[in-house]
């Protein structure tokens, strides 16, 4: 069984389909799929061929960085790859390439290497470097020898536009930080635009800019089984919320669920969570750390998701467990609204 399409649901004020908002700003909403996911664009603006033009530049540019980041079809990233596991020294790559590995290196630091773009390796043993994943499930002996090469974003040098890595099992798959990266471009093109008013959603990725009919961006969240919303919130301009799932890419086999986030200490997909949202304010590169941040608050799971959030600076995090029961810090606690509270058992926690 493959993933569902995620999506982050956009929820106008008084949650009434709206195509004009007020008598000077109309709402422009486009949509493509890039990533892997669904992309979707809302754009509110008085301005119709500045709204549209800075919509198709964005796409534009999710394309080009899906062809250039790409983990496994032919492209620069993929180039650079198979450079490193040449034993090649001093690889030219892009300057998008090397600014990208320098971001990682610091967010892989922070989160103790559970936030790993080298193991791109043992993504696609897991069968994850495919279309459509589905096994087979790797040899025990296969995932021994693949974490036992101990591959790190550390192993890694950038001079310049330069990379060497000291591990030739070095392969990078940047494809749990791309979407928040893309968030951050998006941004960047359309304040460049003077767009002050929009919404980006990369697959349940997003970030919002301005406000939408003079209130912050509602959006809601899926459950992580079954249909319908886990909640709702209110984004303002410049946060970025980002969420990793168990449902997002995964596949079963003999009743087991199988699931891209791995774990890069024992090598095997993370059990014991179903999703992870984090909300991150209005800062640089809040794209990227909300996308980059899930991670080892997933993997550190029900046990350590508490700690694993403070290393990364994240105070707003919420992890759904296998069990259904949420678990959630006081200060999204404070921010998220469910959508049936009865059902759902949460687990405030803070300082």
């Amino acid at each position: 069984m493959t993933s569902r399409l995620d999506r982050l649901v956009l929820l106008p004020a008084g949650f009434a389909a709206l195509s004009v908002v007020c008598a000077h700003a109309a709402e422009y909403r486009e949509s493509s799929y890039v990533f892997g996911t669904i992309a979707q664009i809302t754009v509110l603006d008085a301005d119709a061929a500045r709204a549209r033009t800075a919509i198709g530049q964005i796409f534009r540019e999710f394309d080009r960085m899906h062809r250039a980041l790409h983990a496994w079809k032919q492209g620069d990233l993929v180039a650079l790859n198979q450079a490193i596991a040449r034993g090649e020294e001093n690889i030219r790559t892009t300057p998008e390439i090397a600014a990208l590995i320098r971001q990682s290196q610091r967010l892989a630091a922070q989160s103790g290497d559970l936030f790993n773009p080298a193991i791109g390796r043992l993504v696609g043993a897991w069968s994850f470097h495919r279309d459509k994943p589905g096994g087979p499930v790797p040899e025990a002996e296969d995932i021994r020898r693949l974490i036992g090469a101990h591959p790190r974003m550390s192993d890694l040098t950038v001079r310049g536009n330069a990379v060497t890595s000291t591990n030739r099992a070095v392969r990078l798959d940047f494809g749990g930080y791309a979407k928040g990266y893309a968030l951050d471009r998006a941004a960047g093109l359309l304040r460049a635009a003077g767009i002050a008013n929009a919404l980006v959603d990369i697959g349940g990725n997003a970030m919002a800019l301005g406000r939408h009919e003079g209130r912050a961006w509602r959006v809601g969240l899926d459950s992580p089984r079954g249909a319908g919303l886990l909640a709702t919130l209110d984004l303002h301009d410049g946060e970025a919320i980002g969420t990793s799932g168990d449902y997002r890419r995964y596949y079963e086999i003999d009743g087991k669920r199988y699931s891209h986030i791995i774990d890069p200490r024992t090598g095997y997909p993370v059990p014991g969570v179903q999703s992870v949202t984090v909300l991150v304010p209005k800062r640089a590169g809040a794209g990227a750390l909300s996308d980059a941040a899930s991670k080892p608050i997933f993997i550190e799971g029900p046990g350590g998701w508490k700690e694993a959030a403070a290393r990364m600076g994240v105070s707003c995090a919420m992890l759904v467990d296998t069990d259904g029961v949420v678990h959630v810090t006081r200060e999204l606690s404070a921010r998220i609204r469910f959508s049936d509270p009865a059902r759902i058992a949460v687990q405030e926690s803070g300082p």
